[in-house]
């Protein structure tokens, strides 16, 4: 699938980044669920130290978001 990261240019720099801060969400929110599917599927095939560190790579990807949340939340606090 085709990512285009660019958004439309007459939106202000905090309507675009907010816009990319969502999308970031959403992107690594798809790919953890991916990382969790096959943290189970390598478990199931007694590929344990496999599945635990993408449970990490999952763990990870939360704390990236996290830090995005917050930045979206500091932003539309800005804003009002």
């Amino acid at each position: 699938m085709a990512h285009n990261h660019e958004t439309h240019s007459s939106l202000t720099f905090d309507e675009k980044l907010v816009k990319l801060l969502e999308h970031w969400i959403k992107h690594n929110d798809d790919h953890a669920e991916n990382y969790k599917d096959w943290a189970v599927k390598t478990k199931e095939k007694s590929m344990n130290d496999v599945g635990l560190l993408l449970q990490d790579v999952v763990d990870m990807t939360e704390l990236i978001n996290n830090k995005f949340k917050k930045a979206l939340e500091l932003i539309k606090s800005h804003r009002s």
